[in-house]
């Protein structure tokens, strides 16, 4: 039978009510024993179980239960698979009813917007659409377990320097187009149980008490219905936030904001019902998970194998020069491992994501498990970031002289990334640039396997045949990749995120990470790939990129309509054949390249990325095989946020439809023209310019038919003209400077009074808004 909430809630007293705000300790809510209220556990995720007793630390410092470590976000996301994460969910759902554990912290879908931010490794992409798709499938099969998700960080927090103090500050349309989205994607689609707010404040606003995000758009735009979490530690004002829609603090607050809200509601500073509402969430969460127990399953040696599976299925062959990889098991002899991560790998983050792992797989006891008898040289101290490391390199290097094939272990130490501080650079430490380029020079069949939760310049690019990204690949990071070095497993993740050349080029460069107090997301919408692509800029490898061992063949794209109504969805649809000798799987990309300025119609000036992801899908294909991958691009696939309207609008004109194996490797396009249906505001005033009077048509009618208007003098043609005006002022320099002309300046140029000027911008006006 389901407990009445809202009868139990009124059986409470205020005290009771206001303590059910906060933890009772660092992973617990509070229980009312009185009422039998119970109360439930929490813990961190999203890539594995983190379960601390009471005593435990949010940071890590405190050991955990053993557990199963799965891959990173930074690798998962690189699998571009909704059926994988939704898999991974349903697996970490089942560990989290075996363990008692109510509501796992996780997904993590901040938007990566510089290489530098330290907790990279656990967020998805730099991409917004690819990130809220694969966040609402990891929820959905968490929460199809019966567990809840707490979907974070809410929001903007895309550095660790002073997270918790500094102000993310943004233009509504970066907020909505880019940092928004993916929350937005996962409450539609996967109606998470809690949203955990972020530490930041957004905009001058702290998250934990910003009523704009918590309520007005998480709950009456997008129809969130669970409760919202602070981040440990993120509450600033309690009451403040208790309005804005924060409904329960963690950790345990020693009940001082618990008398704060009580004493509030006492001195009617806060609305008693505002209360209520909080508790009511919070408790609706309990029950659903007390009333809807499972049998779980935590059968850890399972598990491993399949976060093995999941790091195979996401690894990204960067380079496959001379087609060097997959390596013979029968050259097994012959092959020569090099790196200290062969040995021991890293395959986590730090922070409140590590996980206590109950056992590691390397690549070199991978080998060993699979029979291959392959040599091993440690090459440098994982420790050290020294210029050399003298021994141990001349060591490998004397070893690689000997080998057929030298594969190069390498990658970030736990020390240059992590959850509370920020990256300086993106290098990896000196002793293993060196050691890569001093084998490169006396083996030519280098393959450089890489250990990294974000990405890293590449000075020895050219020097390596072969680069496999592990990025952080969970525990059974070995397995993967002797699976994939070897070709058991054909490699069919792709990059979901741009590697620049360096770190300079990246468009956060020159605002990142701010003075510490502020910090200016200056470049707007152009994140990423976004930002890249519009410049033209060369990048080391582009987002979505990915090599197989296996070649593919895109024809027949196809959309289904090809003239539109802005709000219409459009199916766009591509043959993919396997033209290879092996099965093999790719990650088909639908970008849509949307008119500019003037080419939209009626023209619309705000800036648009070259070309931005709207759908994706993963096909297996047999060799010689063909399917067709079809998705379906709603309205809010061509929709651009404005200002002006505070809302989403679609511009019209001729939108390319794009079919791509990445954002570098566009491989068919298809045209819809699309009709806007929706007039932007427009109002005049006497320092509108002309341009935008000639681009509104009904503004237009009314300036040409008003007596003193210059568009019949600027369209005077040059014959009519002296000979000196036709040879000092063309028709273009002065259609050119009437564009930019305000309305007041006809005052001087075309010698009209105020009260004219006055008179043609109420004239403008009433036309315009003549049909509103």
């Amino acid at each position: 039978m389901k407990t009445n909430i809202k009868q139990l809630i009124s059986q409470m007293t205020l005290e009771e009510k206001a303590g059910l705000c906060s933890g009772l300790d660092f992973w617990r809510t509070k229980a009312v024993e009185r009422l039998g209220v119970p109360n439930i556990m929490v813990s961190d995720g999203p890539t594995g179980l983190r379960k601390q007793d009471q005593n435990g630390d949010h940071l890590g410092v405190n050991d955990s239960i053993k557990a199963v470590s799965f891959p990173s976000g930074c690798l998962t996301a690189c699998s571009f698979d909704r059926d994988l994460l939704r898999m991974e969910g349903e697996v970490l759902g089942d560990e989290c009813q075996a363990e008692d554990i109510a509501v796992l912290l996780g997904p993590a879908l901040n938007i990566k917007r510089s290489p530098l931010c330290g907790r990279n490794f656990e967020y998805l992409s730099e991409d917004p659409y690819l990130a809220g798709e694969l966040g609402a499938a990891y929820t959905q099969g968490v929460q199809s377990k019966n567990i809840g998700t707490s979907v974070k960080h809410f929001a903007a927090n895309s550095m660790e320097y002073r997270r918790m103090s500094s102000t993310s500050n943004m233009d509504e349309r970066t907020l909505r187009e880019i940092y928004l989205p993916a929350f937005e994607t996962t409450v539609k689609k996967a109606k998470p149980d809690t949203i955990m707010c972020s530490y930041n404040r957004v905009n001058g606003t702290f998250a934990s008490e910003n009523k704009f995000l918590l309520t007005d758009v998480l709950r009456k735009e997008w129809g969130f219905d669970g409760f919202v979490v602070s981040d440990w530690g993120a509450v600033n004002d309690r009451v403040a936030g208790i309005k804005a829609g924060l409904d329960l603090e963690m950790p345990a607050s020693g009940g001082d904001t618990d008398k704060q809200i009580a004493q509030a509601v006492r001195d009617g500073k806060l609305d008693e019902k505002v209360l209520d509402t909080a508790v009511e969430r919070i408790l609706r969460i309990v029950y659903k998970f007390m009333e809807g127990r499972q049998k779980g399953n935590f059968d850890k040696n399972a598990h491993h194998l399949v976060t093995a599976q999941i790091a195979a299925e996401s690894m990204v062959l960067l380079k496959n020069e001379k087609k060097i990889l997959p390596l013979k098991e029968k050259d097994a002899s012959q092959i020569l491992f090099v790196g200290a991560f062969a040995q021991k790998p890293r395959y986590e983050g730090g922070g409140s994501s590590h996980i206590n792992a109950f056992k590691v797989t390397g690549a070199l006891q991978a080998a060993k498990d699979a029979g291959l008898n392959i040599k091993w040289e440690q090459g440098f101290d994982i420790k050290e970031s020294k210029a050399k490391d003298a021994k141990l390199l001349k060591a490998a290097v004397a070893a690689a002289k000997k080998a057929k094939t030298v594969v190069i272990f390498a990658g970030l130490p736990d020390s240059y990334e992590s959850e509370g501080y920020d990256r300086s650079h993106m290098k990896l430490p000196a002793n293993q640039n060196i050691l890569i380029e001093e084998i490169a020079k006396v083996n030519k069949n280098v393959v450089v396997v890489l250990h990294n939760g974000s990405p890293v310049e590449m000075p020895w690019v050219n020097s390596a045949k072969a680069i496999l990204e592990s990025y952080l690949g969970g525990q059974a990071v070995g397995i993967a990749q002797i699976e994939l070095l070897f070709g058991r497993v054909n490699p069919s993740g792709k990059l979901a995120e741009s590697f620049p050349i360096k770190l300079q080029d990246n468009p956060s460069y020159l605002n990142y990470p701010g003075n510490g107090t502020v910090a200016n997301y200056a470049e707007g919408i152009f994140v990423g790939y976004r930002y890249y692509d519009k410049k033209e800029m060369d990048v080391l490898f582009p987002f979505g990129h990915g090599l197989s061992y296996t070649s593919f063949e895109y024809s027949a794209l196809k959309v289904d309509a090809k003239k539109i109504k802005a709000g219409q969805s459009v199916v766009a649809s591509v043959k993919v054949k396997n033209t290879g000798k092996r099965a093999g799987k790719e990650i088909v990309q639908f970008y849509i390249a949307a008119p500019q300025g003037t080419e939209c119609k009626p023209p619309y000036r705000e800036p648009r990325p070259k070309m931005e992801l709207k759908g994706f899908e993963k096909v297996e294909l047999k060799p010689g095989e063909t399917k067709t991958v079809a998705v379906t691009l709603d309205a809010r696939a061509f929709s651009v946020w404005d200002e002006s309207l505070h809302d989403w609008y679609i511009p019209g004109g001729t939108y390319q439809i794009l079919a791509a194996a990445s954002s570098r490797d566009v491989r068919l396009c298809a045209k819809v023209e699309l009709e806007a249906t929706q007039e932007l505001p427009f109002h005049a005033t006497p320092n509108t310019v002309f341009e935008e009077i000639m681009e509104n048509p009904k503004a237009f009618a009314a300036a040409k038919a008003f007596k003193g208007s210059p568009f019949s003098e600027s369209e005077q043609p040059q014959e009519k003209r002296g000979k000196s005006a036709r040879e000092s002022i063309s028709d273009e320099m002065q259609l050119g400077m009437l564009r930019s002309l305000p309305i007041r300046a006809m005052r001087s140029f075309n010698h009209i009074s105020q009260a004219q000027v006055d008179a043609m911008v109420e004239e403008i006006n009433r036309m315009v808004n003549s049909d509103r």
